[in-house]
C-alpha cells in the first residue's frame, strides 16, 4: 500500500505481470522441487494469461504465508478463478498452494491430468473422510493447503455460511490459518455470468495475521475466528477497491450493501436452491452472447456519440 494525499488515504500499489515474470528463472526460489515442474509450468502459463487480460493486482499481506512448514490459507470465494489469484499471492514467498477441489473436477478429461499433476486434493462429499485425511497429511508434510470454506462462490458476494473442514484440518495438523479475501475476480469470470475479457480489470488480495489454534481449542470457536477475519478482510478489500462500477449495467458486481445489484444473502440462499435442483432459469445462448457484445469494451469505444 501506498499513501495518497488527502484525510490520510491510501491508494493500492498496482502489479501486472510483466514478461520478464514469466520467464524468471528464481520466480519459484533458488531450489524447487523437480516434482513441481507441472505445476511451475501451468503458473508460467498463468502468468501469460493475466499479462495479455492487462490485469492489475494489488496484493497485500503476501509475507503471512509462511516460508517453511504447513498452513491452511482460507478465503471468501467469488469467482471461478480465486484459486489463481491467491496462488500468486503466495509466490513471494515460493509457495504453491495446494488446492481442495470438488471430484468433478478431477475427473475431467482436461483439467483433471492438470489438477493432479500440480498436486492439489480432490474432495468427494460422498467420502469426506478420506478429503480431510489427505489434506491433514499435506498440511503435516509441510504443504499449504487452500481452502474455500464457504464450499461455492457466493452470489451475494459477501461471507456465506462457512464449513468446519478447515478449522479441524488447521487443528489436527497443529498448522496456522491464513484468513484470505479475494475482490474483482468476479467481474472477469463467475458463475451466471459470461466471461469478461476486457482489459485492466483490477484483483485485490488480502492475507491476514495467521490464526494459531489455542490449546484445547474447539473447531466451532476457530471457525468463527476464522469468519471473523474473513468478513473484515472482505470488507477492507471491498473499501479499498480501486476501480467502481462504469454505469447501472455494471452494478451487478457489487453487493447489495454498498449500493449494488447483486443478490442480498437472503436472495443469493434461494437462487443457490434453485440451482440445486435445476429449477433456476437459465438465459438462451443467443442473450448470453448480447451480454457478452453489451459489455465489450470495443463496443462501447465505438457507439457513436449522440447528434447535436
Amino acid at each position: 500500500m501506498t499513501e495518497t494525499s488527502g484525510a490520510g488515504r491510501y491508494g493500492p500499489a498496482m502489479y501486472t505481470a510483466s514478461w520478464r515474470d514469466v520467464v524468471r528463472r528464481d520466480l519459484f526460489g533458488p531450489r524447487p522441487d523437480p516434482r513441481d515442474r507441472p505445476y511451475r509450468s501451468i503458473i508460467r502459463l498463468v502468468l501469460v494469461v493475466f499479462r495479455l487480460l492487462g490485469l492489475r493486482f494489488d496484493v497485500r499481506g503476501a509475507e503471512h504465508v509462511p516460508t517453511t512448514g504447513g498452513a491452511v490459507i482460507c478465503s471468501n470465494h467469488v469467482s471461478y478463478l480465486d484459486f489463481t489469484f491467491l496462488g500468486l499471492a503466495a509466490l513471494p514467498q515460493h509457495r504453491l498452494v495446494r488446492f481442495m477441489a470438488k471430484i468433478s473436477v478431477f475427473k475431467h478429461g482436461v483439467s483433471g491430468p492438470l489438477m493432479r499433476a500440480m498436486h492439489h486434493i480432490p474432495v468427494d462429499r460422498k467420502a469426506g473422510a478420506a478429503s480431510f485425511d489427505l489434506a491433514v497429511r499435506a498440511l503435516k508434510d509441510g504443504e499449504v493447503v487452500g481452502v474455500f470454506p464457504e464450499a461455492t462462490i457466493s452470489s451475494s458476494f459477501r461471507i456465506k455460511e462457512l464449513k468446519a473442514g478447515a478449522a479441524r484440518m488447521a487443528i489436527n495438523a497443529g498448522v496456522p490459518v491464513i484468513p484470505a479475501a479475494v475482490w474483482g475476480g468476479q467481474r472477469v469470470f463467475t458463475k451466471h455470468h459470461p466471461m469478461n475479457l476486457q482489459r485492466g480489470v483490477a484483483v485485490t488480495v488480502v492475507l491476514g495475521d495467521p490464526i494459531h489454534p489455542e490449546p484445547g481449542e474447539e473447531h466451532r470457536r476457530l471457525l468463527q475466528r476464522i469468519r471473523t477475519a474473513l468478513e473484515e478482510l472482505l470488507d477492507e478489500a471491498q473499501r479499498t477497491y480501486p476501480q467502481q462500477p462504469a454505469g447501472p449495467d455494471d452494478l451487478w458486481w457489487q453487493p447489495a450493501h454498498l449500493g449494488g445489484a447483486a443478490p442480498t444473502p437472503e436472495e443469493a440462499t434461494r437462487l443457490d436452491h434453485s440451482d440445486v435442483r435445476g429449477t433456476r432459469p437459465k438465459p438462451s445462448p443467443l442473450a448470453r452472447v448480447r451480454t457478452v457484445v453489451h459489455r465489450h469494451p470495443f463496443r462501447r469505444a465505438t457507439r457513436r456519440p449522440p447528434a447535436p
